[in-house]
């Protein structure tokens, strides 16, 4: 893997704001040009759905300040692998935050905590459905202590008959039914290679407290938005949860091919496997034009997408038999070039560096001075207000005592 280009390190707090643009300032003294500037984020998640969520929110110029255990969170611990003794799975998704650690049943940290929530205007926590409530930290004490306060709060299965149920992503894609969708007809179920339903629901939770933002600005009022992992999943399996709900149809694993399109799957070419992607029949036109087979394309039995469909196992051997005379870098160029879907099957580090070859620059140093993390780029790109990368992924409660001192100028502030 290469390291971050020389303009995406210089992306930071020195940055000067493009077109004239003013910079925003983080209360804590970060400057950024991110369009949630100015927005205090109290972050009281942890491990994956919240925190990813707050990393967002803090890429695009939010103040978050993540509260932890004393122990920390518990993504410090998630090891191998490793960068100079962290976890990577922590680096991932805490940079630009500030770290306060406070034992939140000891009455002191409790109080902090609880200024906090005073002076933040957006709350988020994904604790066990009722310790919030037995803390004094649920949305009702929040609102209590900050009237506009927007409270997000993520749960695994809902605050209702599956308030008991652990929210761990593994859970949600073996209950929801994802996990039943992978893998070939004759293997057992298999997960996903990520946290899936983590990241989405991070990603439903980011988006929620942005359409409650937009909502407090046009009317003063906060909210309690709620999210839950498993209503994330049945969100983002789309076509395949709709394919019971609408149609009436249960969904089988398919291996690496789609339910509705063919070819949509890896194909063997000379040396290995190549994604075709075929989504219509100009399509399927031009890619048997591109593999000199055009006769295939009028057959009856491949004209259209049902057709193909219907007729696939027949088709797949036509379309292995002309692919396996080139290799597959040979055929990616080829009906690359001749814009056809396509795609080689990499690790990761190969879609790394792929994405850098297209000069989509993957990787930005998070951080400043001698602690630069190699992180991945957001993925938003603003042509106005650009987002950050100011704060490297925090070290255990490193920004106590600037978050303790500027609670008590808040304070100072209130009682003026």
């Amino acid at each position: 893997m290469t390291q971050p280009s020389s303009e995406a390190a210089a992306e930071g707090p020195n940055r000067p704001a493009e077109g004239g643009i003013r910079p925003g300032v983080d209360v804590l003294g970060r400057e950024g040009t991110g369009p949630l500037a100015g927005v205090v984020v109290a972050d009281f998640s942890r491990v994956l759905a919240g925190p990813y969520a707050t990393m967002l929110l803090a890429d695009m110029g939010a103040t978050v300040i993540k509260v932890e255990g004393l122990d920390g969170d518990d993504t410090r611990t998630y090891m191998p692998p490793v960068r100079d003794g962290e976890a990577t799975f922590f680096l991932a998704v805490n940079r630009n935050k500030h770290s306060i650690a406070l034992d939140l049943k000891d009455p002191q940290d409790l109080d902090v905590a609880r200024s906090l929530i005073r002076s933040a205007d957006v709350m988020i926590e994904n604790f066990k459905p009722g310790n919030m409530a037995r803390l004094g930290l649920d949305y009702a004490a929040a609102a209590e202590l900050k009237p506009d306060i927007i409270y997000a709060s993520i749960t695994g299965f809902g605050t209702g008959a599956g308030a008991h149920i652990p929210g761990y992503d593994l859970l949600v894609q073996a209950a929801s039914g994802m996990m039943s969708l992978t893998g070939d007809q004759d293997t057992q179920p298999y997960r996903a290679g990520i946290a899936l339903f983590d990241v989405i629901t991070g990603l439903h939770a980011a988006i929620g407290i942005l359409g409650a933002l937009h909502h407090k600005d046009q009317t003063g009022e906060g909210q309690l938005v709620e999210l839950n992992l498993l209503s994330s999943a049945l969100s983002g399996m789309v076509n395949q949860s709709a394919a019971y709900v609408t149609g009436g149809v249960v969904p089988t694993r398919m291996g690496n091919e789609h339910p509705s399109m063919y070819p949509y799957a890896p194909m063997q070419t000379g040396d290995g496997m190549l994604i075709v992607a075929t989504g219509n029949d100009a399509q399927f036109v031009r890619l048997c034009g591109a593999l000199a087979i055009p006769e295939v394309a009028r057959d009856p039995k491949f004209a259209k997408t049902r057709e193909r469909n219907a007729h696939r196992d027949e088709l797949r051997d036509i379309l292995h038999a002309r692919l396996a005379t080139q290799s597959a870098a040979r055929w990616f160029s080829e009906l690359s070039a001749a814009g056809l879907p396509c795609a080689p099957i990499q690790d990761v580090g190969g879609g790394i560096e792929f994405a850098e070859q297209l000069g989509l620059q993957p990787v930005v140093l998070a951080g400043s001075g001698s602690r630069k993390i190699p992180t991945v780029r957001h993925p938003v790109e603003y042509s106005r207000t650009p987002v950050d990368y100011a704060l490297a992924p925090p070290e255990l409660n490193e920004s106590s005592e600037l978050v303790r001192n500027w609670l008590l100028h808040q304070k100072a502030l209130a009682h003026a």
